[in-house]
């Protein structure tokens, strides 16, 4: 079982960083300054709660591979419910999976919504490298623009389907870089761009957990009738303390990934990235 754990993080890790040229680089700059291999802290998958793609859907893979459903999260004005997942291995990720609620949306989005899913064969769900399958739909730019100005998390999915939407250093497992405005500051200064949605720094000792990340890389996506460059994926970094029986504190602040959701959005032109 550990080697299909590692056989899927691995080919997510590979898929993630394929696509986001900037993670790959911030990993290597991390690397260079550390004596041991750089730690994921978790990472993130994102959903509609439309059968067969349902967030329960989604998570079977990581339950037969040992992991433990974990708190749950409401994110009313993105319309978003997640789940993370954890596993008895402290050293395997955690998994963060949210899910758009359709119903919420607007009927003609909820239509293309549904469009999309239900070219998605439930057979195709149950496949070991769905997790890692890309978009599994065919798609117009069109209705891509008209998912994204909707919700920026639909238009995100809808074009690139299922993958990692990012990977997330572990600070607690870093020996050169002790806090998250550190490593804000180390980024910044290899000329990266950091997420100031409600600050650099999200979260806070007091809620036992503190994040931050990149905005997403720029890459260009093949709709059905053109090219285009949308906003991919990012890079997180997280300090997790101790709770009051002395464990790291496994969960997650939903004000602080609200934000976070955010490292995907279409950002200003002025915005540019290392």
């Amino acid at each position: 079982m550990r080697n299909d754990l590692n056989h899927l993080f691995d080919q997510l890790w590979q898929q993630y960083r394929a696509a986001t040229p900037s993670a790959d680089r911030i990993h290597r700059l991390l690397a260079a300054r550390e004596p041991a291999p750089i730690v994921n802290d978790h990472i993130a998958l994102r959903t509609f709660n439309v059968a067969p793609v349902g967030l329960d859907a989604i998570a079977q893979r990581f339950l037969e591979l040992g992991y433990r459903p974990g708190q749950e999260y409401h994110f009313e004005a993105k319309k978003l419910f997640a789940r993370h997942y954890e596993h008895p291995d402290d050293n395997a990720p955690k998994v963060f999976i949210s899910e758009l609620l359709v119903e919420q949306m607007p009927t003609d989005i909820q239509a293309l919504i549904h469009q999309l899913v239900d070219q998605v064969a439930p057979a195709m769900v149950n496949r070991p490298d769905f997790l890692y399958g890309g978009r599994p739909w065919g798609l117009s730019y069109g209705t891509y623009r008209a998912l994204a100005t909707a919700s920026e998390y639909a238009g995100w999915l809808a074009a690139w389907g299922y993958r990692a939407n990012h990977f997330t250093v572990s600070i607690n497992r870093l020996t050169s870089v002790s806090s998250v405005a550190e490593m804000n500051a180390l980024l910044k200064d290899a000329g990266f761009a950091v997420n100031t949605s409600g600050g650099e720094v999200k979260g806070s000792p007091a809620e036992l957990l503190e994040q931050s990340a990149t905005l997403a890389d720029r890459a260009t996506v093949t709709f059905s009738d053109r090219s285009a460059d949308i906003p991919g994926c990012f890079y997180e970094f997280a300090l997790r303390y101790p709770d009051s029986s002395g464990r790291l504190y496994p969960g997650f602040v939903a004000a602080s990934a609200d934000r976070i959701f955010e490292s995907t959005f279409e950002q200003p032109a002025a915005k540019h990235r290392a």
